[in-house]
């Protein structure tokens, strides 16, 4: 009778950790090499880089949309205050 596997326990790596991995491929160095060296896997390496990534667009569109939102409040204002001086 054979032992039942257990189950593979996840590993949890820290955001520090992410991040670290991360600025070593942004600076040169290649993702099998990274995975290598650390022990992990090229996908889990591809994952971190996809959902930062995503964060960073979210960031980015989130700006903007406060950008355009502003501009556009600021733009009703001058019509406003030409109004305003033409009276």
């Amino acid at each position: 009778m054979q032992p039942k596997n257990k189950p593979l326990k996840r590993r949890k790596y820290d955001a520090t950790f992410k991040a670290d991995v991360l600025k070593m491929i942004a600076n040169g160095q290649s993702v099998t090499y990274v995975a290598q060296a650390l022990g992990i896997s090229e996908a889990l390496i591809y994952k971190w880089k996809q959902r930062t990534n995503g964060e960073e667009k979210h960031h980015f569109s989130s700006q903007a949309s406060d950008a355009l939102i502003e501009n556009q409040r600021l733009l009703q204002r001058i019509s406003q205050l030409e109004i305003e001086r033409e009276i």
